[in-house]
């Protein structure tokens, strides 16, 4: 008889500057996309709430992060990620250092809240969040064999 091998679930942290939006996106999709392979968190370097425009637009998609909260670092229960990977540039700039095995990974995706600041209402505002929203799903759906 053959004895099949369960191997553990890879452990990934997205990490943003404020885990609002493209972090909390990411997140959304990991476990939605390959929660039989990953674990996912996701986590700021600041708290800055979970931003109602990707809660609308990841629901469309199907995903409902909507029970995720905006966190710290700090506030992550103790986890030996195999994986910490940045979505933003300052986060990848101020990324504090893992012990353990974590690999720091950075992908960046422009940031919706800034790319519609100029946009004239909300519906507008939204295109640039589903835009963002399907190049996080793209980056995703290819874990882990992209990294």
């Amino acid at each position: 008889m053959v004895k099949l091998i369960k191997k553990a679930k890879i452990a990934i942290l997205f990490l943003c500057t404020g885990n609002s939006c493209r972090s909390q996106m990411a997140e959304g999709w990991a476990r939605h996309l390959k929660g039989d392979v990953i674990n996912a968190w996701s986590a700021g370097i600041e708290k800055h709430g979970l931003n109602p425009l990707a809660v609308k637009v990841m629901s469309e998609a199907g995903v409902d992060i909507s029970g995720q909260r905006s966190k710290l670092i700090t506030e992550l229960p103790e986890q030996d990620f195999d994986y910490v990977i940045t979505v933003c540039d300052h986060a990848h700039e101020s990324c504090p250092l893992f012990p353990g095995r974590a690999r720091i990974i950075h992908h960046g995706f422009d940031d919706p809240p800034r790319l519609a600041t100029g946009a004239a209402n909300e519906k507008e505002a939204l295109t640039y969040y589903r835009q963002v929203r399907d190049e996080i799903r793209y980056f995703v759906a290819q874990l882990p064999d992209n990294l």
